[in-house]
Formats: C-alpha cells, sequence, structure tokens
C-alpha cells in the first residue's frame, strides 16, 4: 500500500518542486561565479572600492561574461515570460523577464556603441539574488508539500503475515482483507484492522492527535501507521489501499491543498493590479527622467520599479500558508474538505451541537444511586443479577459496579421477567431488579422525593428490591462527555452563542442543557427537522457551524455555514461535512477555529509583506527623492523584493508553532540493514528495495543494489541469518 500511496499521491508535485529547487541552485552557482569578473571589471565597483584593473577590450569582454548570466541565469524568467504573454496573463516572469533584458540590451548596446554607462554589474547581481529568492522560495515550498510525504512515509513497507503458524515478510502492497498480520512492540501497524490477540499500547498521535497512546486488546480496531509500544499484537486486515485511513487522509489533505481559497484570489487579484501598476510607473519614470536626465538613469529607474514590484511573494503567500495548515490540521486529527468552510468558520457566532454521541457519550450509565442499605451492599447484589444480563442497562449497572471494585457474586435461579426486569438468588437472599411496572407487579411503592425528583429529570431509574424490601435505585442517563463542559464554557467565553439539537424529550434535553449551561436547546426534533432549526437560525442572522456526526445529521450539516461531522474515527469519507474531527471530542471544535483564526492571520500578515512595502518601495524606486540623494539601485530592489519573498516564506513557517505537540520515540524506530554493505538505515530512507525468497531486501544505494543483483548468492546468509554474518564495512 505504501508503494501505491506513493505512486499515485505522495510524490505528485513533490518531483517538480524538487527539480525547481536544484535547478535554481545549480543556475545560482554559475552565475554567482560568473558575477565575480563582472563585478572586478565594473568601473562603478572599481571606483567605490578605491581599485583599478584595466584590461583590453574590457567592455567587450563584461558583454562577452554577462551573456551566459543573462541566458543560463536568466532562462527561468525569460522562459515565464514568454509563457506568461502566451496566456495572456503578464505578471511576476513578465516583470523580471522585462527588467533583465532592459538592462542587458542597453548595456550592450552602450558597448558596442560606445555611448553612457553599462549595466552589466547590476544584470550580473540582479539576476544572481532573484536566484537566490527562487531558491529560497522552492526549498519553502518543498518543505511545506512534504506533508504527503510524511503521511505516506507513516506506513510501513513490510508486514509479518501470519500462515499456518508461520511468519513471513511481505510487502504491504500485497496485504488483502482477511489476513493476519504479527506487529512486534516498537513496529508501526500495517495497514487498517482488528485486534485479535494480545494486548498492548498503540501511539496513534501521528495519525489522530491524541497524544497518548490507546490501549489495545482482542476486538479493538487499530489504524495503519500507529506505532504498537509494548506487546505483540496479532492484526486481522480489514481495510488496504484506498481504503485504509491514511489513504483516506492523504486524499482529502490532497484535495484540501488545492481547493480555492477566498484569500488566494484576493492575492491573485492584487498579483495583477500590481503587475499593471509597476509597467505603468516604469514607462512613466523612464518618459519622465528621458526629458530631465540621461537615458542611462531613465533605464535603471525603469528596470528597479519593475523588479521592485514584481508580485513574487504574492504567488507565495498563500499557498505557503495552506499547505502548511492542512498539514498542521491533518497531524491534529482536522480533516478539511473545503478550503472556504475553513476560512468561514473563524467568523461563526453560533455553534449548534448535536447531543446524542457529541456531547453526550451516546450509551447509559449510571449517573445517581440512591440507597436505602450499604451502598456497597445495594451494588453487590444488583450487579450479581445485571450481570446474566445483555440489556445495556444491565451492563451499565455492573460496570459502575466493577469500577467501584465491587466483589460481585454468582447469581442463582436467575430469571428475566420480559418487560418488567430479572429476579434470581444471591447469597440465598431472593433479589428483584427492574423499572417502574416491576414495583407495580409486587405493589411496592416508593415516596423518596429524591427518586421522584430523578424521575421527573427525565433518567432512567432501575428499582433493587431484597427479600421484598425496597433496597435502593439507580438513576441512568446517557453521560454527559468530560469534554464537553470545558468546549461549551470556552466557546461562549469566544462571545459565540451555543445551542443543543436533541430527538429526546424535554426533561432529558433540559436536564443536559442546565448541566451544561448552553444557551438554548431544541428537544424533540426529527432527523429531518434539524436542518429547519439551523435554517431558522442563519435566518435571524447568524452565521451557524453544525457539529454532529454526520449521518442523523447530514441535512443540518448541508444547511449550515460550515458542517463539522465529530467522531468519525477511521470512516473519513462523510460527504456532507466541510470539516471532519477525527477524535469525539468536541473541544477540537475550539482547535478549528483557532487555526482558522490564525491560518487567516498569516494570509493577511504575508500579503502585507508580500505587496504592502510597494506603497513606499515603488515611489522611491522611480526616483521621486533622487532630489535628496535617495536612489535605489536595480540589485537593491531585487534584494528589497527577494527579501519580502523570504519573509513571507519564514512567516509561513511560524505557523507550525501551532501544530500537535508528537512524543518522540526514543529507541522504537524499526531499522533495517544493507546485507551489501551492512549500514542500517530506516525502511522510508532505503534508495530501493527487493523482494527475495520471501524476504523484503533494503539497499542503501544503486550500488548495494546492483552488486546484490549480480551476485545474490554471496548475500542471502546475511539476510536469511543476520547474527551470523559480520559486517565491518559502512558507508
Amino acid at each position: 500500500m505504501r508503494d501505491h500511496i506513493h505512486g499515485s499521491q505522495g510524490h505528485m508535485g513533490h518531483g517538480a518542486h524538487a527539480h525547481h529547487l536544484h535547478d535554481f541552485k545549480r543556475r545560482l552557482l554559475v552565475s554567482a561565479i560568473l558575477t565575480v569578473p563582472v563585478l572586478i571589471l565594473s568601473e562603478m565597483i572599481q571606483m567605490w572600492f578605491g581599485f583599478s584593473i584595466l584590461i583590453p577590450y574590457q567592455g567587450l569582454v563584461l558583454l562577452l561574461v554577462s551573456v551566459p548570466i543573462y541566458v543560463y541565469g536568466g532562462w527561468p524568467f525569460l522562459a515565464g515570460l514568454v509563457e506568461e504573454i502566451r496566456s495572456r496573463q503578464p505578471g511576476m516572469m513578465t516583470l523580471i523577464g522585462m527588467a533583465i533584458s532592459v538592462a542587458f540590451f542597453y548595456s550592450a548596446a552602450t558597448v558596442l556603441g560606445a555611448f553612457g554607462m553599462d549595466f552589466f554589474w547590476e544584470l550580473a547581481t540582479l539576476i544572481d539574488v532573484m536566484l537566490l529568492g527562487h531558491w529560497i522560495e522552492a526549498k519553502s515550498v518543498l518543505g511545506a508539500s512534504m506533508a504527503l510525504e510524511e503521511l505516506a512515509r507513516i506506513i510501513p513497507t513490510a508486514a509479518h503475515l501470519v500462515e499456518e503458524g508461520v511468519v513471513r515478510d511481505i510487502p504491504v502492497s500485497e496485504l488483502k482483507p482477511g489476513q493476519v498480520v504479527l506487529v512486534r512492540p516498537g513496529e508501526r501497524i500495517p495497514s487498517d484492522g482488528i485486534v485479535i490477540e494480545g494486548e498492548s499500547s498503540v501511539n496513534e498521535s501521528f495519525l489522530t492527535g491524541e497524544s497518548m497512546p490507546v490501549p489495545k486488546g482482542a476486538g479493538a480496531k487499530v489504524i495503519g501507521g500507529g506505532i504498537n509500544e509494548e506487546g505483540a499484537l496479532k492484526v486481522r486486515v480489514e481495510k488496504t489501499g484506498e481504503e485504509t485511513y491514511l489513504a483516506q487522509v492523504i486524499k482529502l489533505v490532497k484535495q484540501a491543498q488545492e481547493s480555492r481559497s477566498r484569500t488566494q484570489d484576493l492575492a491573485n487579484r492584487a498579483a495583477a493590479l500590481l503587475f499593471y501598476i509597476a509597467l505603468g510607473v516604469g514607462i512613466l519614470a523612464y518618459v519622465a527622467w528621458s526629458l530631465v536626465s540621461d537615458p542611462g538613469f531613465a533605464i535603471e529607474r525603469s528596470v528597479t520599479v519593475m523588479v521592485i514590484a514584481c508580485p513574487h511573494a504574492l504567488g507565495l503567500a498563500i499557498p505557503l500558508v495552506v499547505a502548511i495548515s492542512t498539514s498542521i490540521t491533518a497531524r491534529s486529527g482536522i480533516l478539511i474538505r473545503d478550503r472556504k468552510a475553513f476560512e468561514a468558520i473563524r467568523n461563526v457566532d453560533a455553534v449548534v451541537f448535536d447531543k446524542t454521541g457529541t456531547l453526550t457519550e451516546g450509551k447509559l450509565g449510571v449517573t445517581d444511586v440512591v440507597s436505602f442499605t450499604s451502598e456497597e451492599e445495594l451494588l453487590r447484589f444488583t450487579a450479581s443479577i445485571e450481570l446474566n444480563s445483555e440489556h445495556m442497562i444491565a451492563k451499565a449497572i455492573v460496570e459502575h459496579a466493577r469500577k467501584r471494585n465491587v466483589d460481585i457474586p454468582v447469581a442463582e435461579d436467575f430469571k428475566a421477567i420480559p418487560g418488567r426486569g430479572a429476579r434470581g438468588r444471591v447469597l440465598g437472599k431472593e433479589v428483584y431488579v427492574g423499572g417502574p411496572n416491576l414495583l407495580k407487579d409486587l405493589k411496592k411503592e416508593t415516596a423518596d422525593s429524591r427518586i421522584k425528583e430523578l424521575q421527573e429529570g427525565g433518567k432512567t431509574v432501575i428499582f433493587t428490591l431484597i427479600e421484598g424490601e425496597l433496597a435502593g435505585a439507580f438513576a441512568l442517563a446517557d453521560r454527559i462527555r468530560a469534554e464537553s463542559y470545558e468546549a461549551v464554557r470556552r466557546l461562549k467565553e469566544m462571545g459565540l452563542k451555543v445551542y443543543m439539537i436533541t430527538g429526546d424529550s424535554e426533561n432529558v434535553a433540559r436536564r443536559v442543557a442546565d448541566e451544561l449551561k448552553v444557551d438554548d436547546y431544541f428537544a424533540q426534533v426529527l432527523p429531518e427537522e434539524k436542518a429547519e432549526k439551523v435554517k431558522a437560525l442563519r435566518e435571524a442572522g447568524q452565521r451557524v457551524a453544525m457539529v454532529g456526526d454526520g449521518i442523523n445529521d447530514a441535512p443540518a450539516l448541508v444547511t449550515a455555514d460550515v458542517g463539522i461531522a465529530i467522531g468519525a474515527g477511521t470512516d473519513v469519507a462523510i460527504e456532507s461535512a466541510d470539516i471532519i474531527l477525527v477524535r469525539n471530542d468536541p473541544r477540537d471544535v475550539i482547535k478549528v477555529m483557532e487555526l482558522s483564526r490564525r491560518t487567516y492571520s498569516k494570509m493577511v500578515q504575508n500579503i502585507w509583506w508580500a505587496a504592502g512595502y510597494n506603497i513606499i518601495a515603488i515611489p522611491l524606486a522611480s526616483g521621486v527623492l533622487s532630489g535628496l540623494g535617495i536612489v535605489l539601485s536595480p540589485a537593491v530592489g531585487a534584494i528589497v523584493m527577494s527579501l519580502s519573498t523570504v519573509i513571507v516564506a519564514v512567516n509561513a513557517q511560524t505557523l507550525r508553532r501551532y501544530g500537535p505537540k508528537v512524543p518522540k520515540l526514543e529507541g522504537k524506530i524499526q531499522m533495517v540493514k544493507d546485507p551489501v554493505c551492512g549500514m542500517e538505515l530506516r525502511p522510508e530512507e532505503a534508495f530501493s528495495r527487493i523482494e527475495q525468497n520471501g524476504h523484503i531486501i533494503y539497499f542503501c544505494s544503486q550500488i548495494c543494489e546492483e552488486k546484490f543483483r549480480q551476485n545474490p548468492a554471496r548475500y542471502l546468509p546475511s539476510v536469511e541469518n543476520p547474527e551470523a554474518a559480520e559486517h565491518k564495512h559502512h558507508h
């Protein structure tokens, strides 16, 4: 599966950025080397530094050295100019290409025509700075685009397949549903599945944002890529390839990175406007200075204007933030389906939570115990009867007794009473457990105010009778999640209105709403009516985020300004939601809002860093303050422009501070050994791998792979019996 993910998604865009990175670096090195003689032979540089070097045909030599700088170093910009003109979308490359072309051809004319000052040193340094800026940009974009690569690396390359008691290694890509794999301590789980044997804790922080290892035993679901911390596990594979959780996450991350952003549209419009302003001011500066000064100064002003106004950083400002924020949200267990919704959530002023399974656990739990005898005795006798039942109420009471460390004796003569409850003998005493109908049948009544209050509060009340006497009662309800209290409190502190919507009765809804202190609630609402409630809030002028499970709440999620599916777990294919929260933690709604606000803030900051400086820089570049001795050269203009690009790149990277704190797994990294040279390396860092005699063999380099293929028999013993092999040669 790792191969599949890498091939279809992991490398898309990554290879292109890597190519650009190396290309710009190579062109920068060549241009920088050729710039040295240009600087040494330039009259202006000699005058500034107080030295003199004169050689025959000095101007011609400068021209000849500048040709490869202009052609080779400037090629990306010249090719970009042609492409932008052909597509009728002039922009950054058009400005740079025009600026270096004007500088080069004017300088060539001064040499061949023997008039004016040349711009060779400005041309060379301008191209150097531009290449440096683009190299930094390519490096930053490559780092951000590695989000998909990092996710793909989570899946190991090999799995330990268990067949008829024999364990053998096979590529993960060959795993099929139903097969059983062995996962040793410290290894990553190769695919989504269910634990059938063993107990351990699994670190899923790289996948769900859950910082603490999750206990796993027989019957527990595990996600491919999770790290098995302690004991060995046998896992039955359930999903492979595109069906796995990680493959779906990578698909959504890629989709989110490519989806349009309102802020990106603004940046694109700003870049287009900046191009026309720069071109207009550049031409105006040339015409104006040609009338009052020499042509050389006029061209210098025009070139500087076009260079300094390049909307280069604008092209980087938003995509870089989008790539980084998408990576952060994916690692936090937050999956973005629609970028515009992610940007919009920062402005919502009302959050509507579905109650069952979102604010509550979605299962019954004991909330109150009213005892007319020793509470421990009441728990022991009641749990003994309920232990024989599969009913959810019975399970909740037994679970409560076990949490209180109560010894549960074995009941005798157990008998279920349909629609009423159950009876049996516990430690020689007759015990009945059941609801209000059981009390009526046994002609028993209770006037205790505490029990009446619990019944009126919408809770389910179960009674226990021992030897014909009422011994106590248990109140059960859908328990409120501990995280829900903090989620509601913090949302209200942020100035948002919090609503709860449920199909439960008025009493039940009021109890939960009062306990959580939500602003308002809607009770006895059918699934199809939830959308109407959301619509009514929107019509009242509120921007609404709806939080639900993505199934019963689908219409409401679609109706809201932002739909959030919570507790999706490994099912990330929820079409009705804009944002998917993997964990069942309502506090993640706040995390989404905070990340949205910080992301938008970084976008706005980047737009200002990318274009705002032009408010001052363009007038300076045009020479309006030249009378005061303030003049920007083309090279200085290029430095200012490139500096804005660097600031934009660095500013976007600061967003990583808000990502999840993933614990380091010291000493638990799976290592493999190259059988040719003996070098140890991580599987994902291997140059290549092949399958031979049922083993997956990894190589650190092409040389080692070729040596192995030439003589496999020489190296196979070290693979089949690694303890017996001694390799002393290391790279």
